[in-house]
């Protein structure tokens, strides 16, 4: 069972992202701010649900959040900045949104680029811990899902409706064959795998 909250004093939003290991596209983030007594059995880390279940969460979760936003970084910024900057700027963007303030801002992961007035916490795999910061991962993934979904309709020769441009074999595969779309991250090293992505700076 999930944590409702790290505390129960301040508000909370749980902040979370999707992307940083792929090899296209924006990287996206969510922050939610749930209610203290918010609750669902199939609510988790976006990676250990199904497709079906992340998607029949969403509309609950933006139904039932006291404030919820999504943004993303895109492909070029990420080049210029690198992917752990474009990450925490994605969240930034995702907190400027939010219609209620948090005073707490729970961070999935151990770094964060603080964001002025409001404390945080980075809480490693947070998203199977506290139930904000999972529902952040799901609004974070679908949202990130749905714009490679796009995107493939315009580049099917990348699979991205299946890859969602992560580092996949199939994918470089794809990639050697066709060389890089317009969308592809060019500073990112195609040998190396989703977690080196994820960890490092492409």
């Amino acid at each position: 069972m999930l944590k409702a909250y790290f505390q129960n004093k301040l508000v909370e939003a749980g902040c979370d992202e999707a992307g940083r290991g792929c090899l296209a596209g924006p990287v996206f983030a969510a922050a939610v701010i749930l209610p203290k007594k918010f609750k669902h059995p199939l609510l988790n880390d976006s990676k250990q649900l199904t497709e079906a279940d992340r998607y029949l969460l969403r509309p609950i979760i933006e139904e039932k959040a006291i404030a919820f936003a999504v943004a993303s970084v895109d492909h070029e910024e990420i080049d210029r900045i690198n992917i752990l900057k474009a990450s925490f700027k994605a969240m930034h963007l995702a907190i400027d949104q939010l219609a209620v303030r948090p005073e707490l801002l729970l961070i999935d992961g151990n770094r964060f680029s603080p964001y002025f007035g409001i404390l945080h916490h980075c809480v490693v795999q947070g998203d199977g811990i506290f139930a904000s910061i999972a529902a952040a991962s799901i609004l974070a993934k679908t949202y990130r899902d749905d714009f490679m979904l796009n995107l493939h309709n315009e580049y099917p020769q990348y699979d991205w409706a299946s890859n969602k441009g992560y580092a996949t074999p199939s994918h470089k595969n794809h990639l050697r064959a066709h060389g890089m779309s317009p969308y592809h991250r060019k500073t990112f090293n195609w040998n190396k795998t989703e977690t080196e992505f994820a960890l490092g700076e492409g």
